[in-house]
């Protein structure tokens, strides 16, 4: 998308110790990014919803504190309950940035598990790039999975003709 000609002012993508290993916007759009002077917004930096945190793999205030150690305008994370809010805010308010070894050791943590995507399934799995988005941006599509196949049967689709998925 930045090789397509338009003057972008901001690019929101991933930024965690698991993406740095594996399909990463961190090491391929990041540095890119601030060449150009456009604006990073750091996304999913509990990795999605926090299956790492909830495994004991880092914990919340390490993926916090490595997304908003990379150079960022500025990292967007949820919050669904109070107490996440409070242990963001804590995060936030006593924020230090990691040293270039804090950082290596969290992706080094991460490496063993992040070369197949299982807790970046934003980046692996059509439940988060729907079928219409991808029409829109003339992307093939795969008429086997289960997303493709109910967009097809769905009466409210755009009508758009989908590009065929060359074979192999």
């Amino acid at each position: 998308m930045l090789n397509c000609g338009f003057e972008w002012d901001s690019v929101q993508m991933p930024l965690n110790p698991f993406d740095a290993n594996f399909l990463s916007f961190e090491q391929q759009v990041l540095r890119e990014l601030n060449k150009r002077g456009i604006a990073a917004l750091g996304m999913k930096p509990i990795v999605g919803h926090g299956e790492s945190v909830k495994r004991g793999m880092l914990s919340a205030q390490e993926t916090l504190s490595y997304a908003m150690s990379l150079p960022v305008t500025t990292t967007i994370t949820g919050m669904e309950k109070p107490e996440i809010l409070e242990q963001n805010l804590k995060v936030a308010q006593g924020f230090q940035p990691l040293s270039q070894t804090e950082m290596q050791a969290l992706r080094d943590r991460c490496k063993m598990v992040a070369g197949d995507g299982r807790f970046e399934l934003y980046k692996m799995s059509l439940k988060f790039d729907n079928p219409e988005a991808r029409l829109a941006h003339d992307y093939p599509l795969d008429d086997q999975s289960i997303e493709v196949k109910e967009m097809l049967r769905a009466t409210e689709n755009s009508g758009k003709p989908y590009p065929a998925v060359q074979a192999g």
